[in-house]
């Protein structure tokens, strides 16, 4: 029976690979095989090439047909004018034509006010099949500019890509060129998502980083944001942006796509009449602005930077891990936090407790995990005694447990050796170890018996440097493997296991959104002026509250870490969607009148902010020089700068500054899209 081939891009390259299993072993009896296998992999790499090259021409194809249709999609049906009532007079019945030509004109009103009563909403049908499905069809509509605005987004060059942000607005504003309206209570709903996650996964961060020993960062992230606002309110005055224009050079600018929701929301509670005029400008600003808000950035920080603050980045980052390393074994954190290895032996004699056989390899930390004695397997603790003839489980470093032949003979054992074994990521909750250092931990009992394979923090879940003098806080990740036992032990003592489910609880999360929003909805009015939080900062704040609530007390507010991604990069990409679908048929107008300035304007805006930063981090808050720029970057909410500056430092230590004064900053620079927009 013939074979099907699967055609799609991954199933071609299987297909091959397929081929050239089945016939290496012929390939293998020809003379030139390395050529003919060489030709098979040449191949594959094509195909693999071809199929990439074909996904981008796909991508490319798409957008020119969209951009066609909404060239010509725009035909208005013919509507004939309404007659003209010719007024006729007679000089012996002038009052009674006058009468008659009354009783016509409003007889010619009526029937013209049910003719636009009756006319169809919206814009006229199009000669495009697919263009007016989109318009009966808004979920379509949006599906479709999220898949491209992904896809552009996605695209990288470098370090720099649009993010899927910026993809989604542009081919949102090309999509809204077909006049396609859609629900405004839809953006709402996505963008309260959104604004909830970033609060909840921020949390742990931005109390620890106000209440603790993040305080100094916590602090230069408030100066940051403050330094921002004023460079973006006088550059905005001086050029005479109107509020509109403002609130997209603000996002655009620092880059912080969510304030433009708290923007719009202070715009439509303002009661000006031309709100939909300012709110239009927003999308033209930002992403006229948020290019070389993003580039520029990134190479600041990474390439003038280091020359600011007069350092060698590299050779810093070497000390500063020189510095963290104090205490370390020679052989490193792991084996402090040894990497799980177990054989059985043979007690030869007795009298030894178990905790006086574990530290018989001075160097090393051996565990026993079990002790089988007359056949059974017991149970036991660090006091009971040994006996001859007991057989053990040992766990720690292979180096160690060869040793340990000359205090028995190795056994093969297979039951006493099948112990549960388990990777976990556990939570810090604990304020106890809150501030305690990686050698400090490793010496506690807890810690006995499990792996520490890497440690993660923040919303972005840095990954920080598994050095000795690492302190750990609330809130971060810990990898731990080790045997189900140890595991409870070390979870019991300083945290919790996070273990996988998808499970969210959405009572608490339904109840916080609902009672945050409600207070965030009271105004108080100042000099007559009303003053409120609004609905959506009453909600980024809730966020913040349940999420550092859930680091403390993990015992409800669960939301699973695919649901914090749905809700936060879907959740504000719907809402600029929509934001680039209402304000395209304007946006081209928009953009030949905002231009280059606005975008001159950008680059100060962006610019000087950033090239202070770094003198501020280090001559006022004495910041480490392999830590500085990753502050810097943190104030701004600039993941991709601080990659580019752990690039120049062939290191990842700039990201321990970076993760406290992105909390605060991405909290705070949200909240400056309403302020903005109030002082204007």
């Amino acid at each position: 029976m013939p074979t099907i081939l699967n055609c799609t891009r991954s199933g071609v390259i299987e297909n091959l690979m397929g081929l050239t299993r089945r016939f290496r072993p012929a390939l293998q009896n020809i003379k030139g095989k390395p050529i003919m296998n060489n030709l098979i992999l040449n191949k594959i790499r094509s195909v693999s090439a071809t199929s990439r090259a074909v996904r981008g021409v796909g991508a490319v194809a798409i957008l020119a047909i969209l951009v066609a249709i909404s060239v010509g999609s725009a035909q208005a049906a013919g509507v004939e004018p309404h007659p003209t009532h010719q007024a006729g007079e007679d000089g012996g019945n002038g009052r009674i034509l006058l009468a008659a030509k009354d009783a016509k004109t409003t007889d010619a009103a009526e029937k013209d006010a049910k003719a636009k009563a009756a006319a169809p909403k919206g814009p006229p049908p199009s000669k495009f099949w697919i263009v007016n499905v989109l318009r009966n069809n808004a979920a379509l509509t949006l599906f479709l500019t999220l898949a491209l605005g992904y896809y552009i987004g996605g695209i990288k060059i470098g370090h720099f890509s649009l993010g899927a942000v910026t993809g989604t607005l542009l081919v949102g504003v090309l999509i809204g060129q077909l006049d396609i309206a859609i629900s405004g209570q839809v953006k709402h709903v996505f963008f309260t998502m959104f604004l909830f996650a970033v609060g909840y996964s921020v949390g742990p961060q931005f109390v620890r980083g106000m209440a603790h020993d993040g305080a100094p960062q916590a602090i230069f992230a408030v100066v940051v944001c403050a330094i921002c606002l004023a460079t973006t309110y006088i550059a905005a005055k001086v050029a005479g942006f109107d509020v509109g224009l403002a609130a997209g050079f603000w996002a655009g600018a620092q880059t912080i796509s969510p304030s433009i929701g708290l923007a719009t929301d202070a715009i439509n509670n303002s009661g000006v009449s031309n709100a939909k005029d300012l709110l239009n400008q927003i999308p033209v600003a930002y992403a006229i602005c948020y290019l070389w808000g993003t580039i520029g950035t990134g190479l600041i920080l990474s390439q003038i930077g280091p020359k600011l603050i007069g350092t060698n980045l590299v050779e810093a980052c070497k000390q500063y891990a020189a510095e963290m390393s104090k205490g370390q074994p020679e052989g490193g954190m792991n084996t402090a936090w040894h990497q799980l290895s177990m054989r059985a032996f043979e007690i030869a004699a007795a009298g030894k407790t178990v905790a006086d056989a574990e530290a018989l390899h001075a160097k090393e930390r051996l565990y026993i995990e079990r002790i089988r004695r007359d056949g059974k397997i017991i149970d036991f603790d660090a006091g009971t005694t040994l006996q001859a003839g007991d057989v053990v489980a040992v766990s720690g470093p292979t180096e160690a447990l060869v040793a340990l032949e000359q205090h028995g003979q190795e056994v093969a054992d297979k039951e006493l050796l099948d112990i549960p074994v388990e990777s976990v990521d556990l939570v810090i909750t604990h304020k106890d170890v809150n501030g305690e250092t990686l050698v400090d931990l490793a010496k506690e009992d807890f810690a006995r018996g499990v792996y520490l394979q890497k440690i993660t923090r923040g919303a972005t879940s840095v990954d920080v440097p598994v050095l000795a003098q690492t302190a750990v806080h609330r809130g971060d990740i810990l990898k731990l493997s080790g045997t189900k036992q140890h595991i409870a032990r070390i979870a019991k003592a300083i945290g919790y296991a996070d273990r996988p489910s998808d499970a969210t609880d959405m009572v608490w999360v339904g109840l916080f959104i609902l009672v945050a929003g409600l207070i965030g909805a009271l105004s108080v009015k100042i000099g007559g002026v009303p003053i409120t939080l609004s609905v959506s900062g009453g909600v980024l704040i809730g966020g913040l509250v349940l999420g550092w609530l859930r680091s403390v007390h993990p015992t409800f507010g669960r939301l699973p870490a695919a649901t914090q991604w749905f809700m936060n990069s879907v959740g504000l990409n719907v809402f600029i969607a929509i934001v680039g679908i209402s304000a395209g048929p304007g946006f081209v107008a928009g953009l030949k009148t905002a231009g280059v300035g606005l975008f001159l304007w950008g680059v100060v805006a962006t610019s000087v902010p950033m090239l202070v930063a770094p003198l501020i981090g280090k001559y006022i808050f004495k910041f480490h020089p392999a830590i500085c720029l990753g502050v810097c970057g943190g104030a701004r909410t600039s993941t991709a700068s601080v990659a580019m500056v752990g690039d120049v430092a062939k290191s990842n230590i700039p990201m321990l500054g970076y993760t406290v004064p992105y909390a605060v900053s991405n909290t705070l620079l949200t909240l400056i899209g309403m302020i903005i927009v109030l002082i204007y």
